[in-house]
C-alpha cells in the first residue's frame, strides 16, 4: 500500500485461525477481524492498519476498556504518541529492557490522523501491555 503505514504489536503466541470469532460495529470506512487473540482494524481511506497478536487482549478489551466515544480522538492520540515513544526507546535498548517484551518498534507519528479506532485500539492495547506486565510506560499509571 502506497503511504501507508503499518502498526503491528505481535507480542509471544500466535494462535490457530481457529477460535472464537466477535464481532463490532464500526463507522464505514473501518473494518475490524477478530479470530482468536487477533485484531485488525484498518482504515481503508487512510490506509492505516493496526494488527494486535496477544492472548488475552480480547477477553481483556470486551470487559475491561472504556466503550468507544467515551475519550475523545485528541485524548488517544495524546496518549498514544507518549507511550509509542517511551515503547520504541525501550525497543531500542534490549539490554536493559526484555526484549521478550519489547521486540518491534510501533510505527505512530505526530501530525497523522489515524482515525479514531486506530488510535483507540493503540491506546488500549497500551494499556493492557502496562498492566499486564506491569509496565510503566511514562510518568502516569496507565488506566481506563
Amino acid at each position: 500500500m502506497k503511504n501507508s503505514v503499518f502498526l503491528f504489536l505481535l507480542c509471544y503466541l500466535i494462535y490457530a485461525c481457529s477460535g472464537n470469532k466477535s464481532s463490532s460495529t464500526f463507522s464505514q470506512n473501518e473494518i475490524a477481524t477478530t479470530v482468536s487473540d487477533t485484531v485488525r482494524i484498518a482504515n481503508k481511506d487512510l490506509e492505516y492498519e493496526i494488527i494486535i497478536i496477544e492472548p488475552g487482549f480480547n477477553f481483556w478489551l470486551a470487559s475491561r476498556a472504556m466503550p468507544r466515544n467515551h475519550y475523545s480522538q485528541s485524548y488517544f492520540e495524546t496518549r498514544n504518541q507518549f507511550w509509542v515513544t517511551e515503547y520504541n526507546n525501550r525497543v531500542l535498548q534490549p539490554m536493559r529492557y526484555d526484549a521478550n517484551l519489547y521486540q518491534m518498534q510501533i510505527d505512530y507519528r505526530p501530525g497523522i490522523d489515524y482515525g479514531y479506532e486506530v488510535n483507540y485500539m493503540l491506546f488500549n492495547y497500551l494499556v493492557y501491555f502496562q498492566q499486564t506486565y506491569k509496565q510503566q510506560l511514562g510518568g502516569f499509571t496507565a488506566r481506563i
